[in-house]
């Protein structure tokens, strides 16, 4: 047998690396093709569903639609579309209140905009697109988040909120920059009874880059670089008259929003909301009971409250009293 040179064998070997190399790749993209497929066909047979439901209509979910969203989400997360599995996980929790069949119904068309919007995913701009996929379960990776230039500006921590999800903890701290005017949510997560990543303190500023995850509404984000507190008072806010505006352009263009930081500057909590100097005011979500803190704080006067937005009302985080002291809500 004729053996090889030391020159020739490197050859070969270079040779059968390139080999391996793109046959990995291949591997790779028929994977991703193939979850294309089953997402494609796992959405095809959501909007069959919903069709379904609405035609039966939907009075006999509160009996039976605990049974019929596991399986559906069951067979969502088969299809590799757990985003929207986790949506209709979720649908128990409209069951409650006392307009659920409106609550409902708005839960079903958003999820049939979405299941539409990926098959029709083609026609969307770059960025909507992008939080289609997002929304509906495909991951993107923290090194192309990383990738992308960082926003620097002096970040204020609005508030945090955890939440229990399968033994798993996820905790989002809302932030806006003084500067840019940005928000951003940082999410961590840890298993359930294990500490959480650390995070300066609700009230605090900092000095930090954040890199954005894409989409057309960018909210989430990942700090890059944390270079140390500074000194900086209450947040600037926004005035409440100005919230439906800045909510429908959020929405515009991310109709999936489901939570939205606020900085409300000049509001007086009330026992079921918080009312701005011109009269208008916004609802308190039902779960977040009576403000007692936030009216000791405020007394009848006016108070800078960081809040969470959501479709059924707000969710105060944060406050800043006359004198810049930061009260956790």
């Amino acid at each position: 047998m004729e053996r090889l040179g030391p020159a020739a064998a490197r050859s070969a070997g270079d040779a059968g690396t390139g080999a391996g190399a793109s046959g990995r790749a291949a591997a790779r993209r028929a994977q991703a093709e193939q979850r294309e497929d089953r997402v494609a066909a796992g959405l095809s047979e959501l909007e069959r569903w919903l069709a379904d439901r609405i035609a039966q209509g939907i009075a006999r979910d509160r009996q039976t639609g605990l049974a019929d969203w596991d399986d559906l989400a069951r067979r969502l997360i088969d299809a590799q579309a757990p985003g929207v599995a986790g949506t209709v996980a979720r649908l128990s929790r409209v069951l409650g209140a006392e307009d659920w069949p409106g609550l409902l119904l708005g839960e079903y068309a958003l999820l049939h905009l979405l299941a539409v919007a990926h098959r029709r995913a083609a026609a969307l701009p770059e960025p909507l697109r992008q939080t289609v996929r997002a929304r509906v379960g495909f991951p993107v990776t923290r090194e192309s988040v990383l990738a992308t230039p960082a926003v620097r500006d002096h970040w204020d921590v609005l508030g945090e909120r955890d939440e229990e999800q399968e033994r798993l903890v996820a905790r989002r701290v809302w932030l806006a920059g003084r500067t840019t005017g940005r928000v951003a949510m940082v999410l961590s997560f840890a298993p359930v009874g294990q500490p959480l990543e650390s995070f300066p303190p609700p009230g605090t500023t900092f000095d930090g880059d954040l890199a954005f995850y894409p989409g057309a509404s960018p909210l989430r984000a990942l700090v890059t670089e944390r270079r140390g507190p500074v000194g900086a008072g209450p947040p600037p806010g926004t005035k409440v008259s100005q919230v439906p505006a800045l909510i429908t352009e959020v929405l515009a263009a991310d109709p999936w929003t489901d939570s939205w930081p606020l900085v409300l500057a000049d509001v007086i909590p009330c026992l079921d909301g918080l009312a701005g100097q011109e009269g208008d005011a916004l609802p308190l979500h039902p779960s977040a009971g009576v403000p007692w803190r936030l009216l000791a704080v405020s007394g009848g006067r006016p108070v800078t409250v960081a809040a969470e937005w959501t479709p059924r009302g707000v969710l105060p985080l944060t406050a800043w009293d006359e004198e810049g002291k930061v009260v956790r809500s």
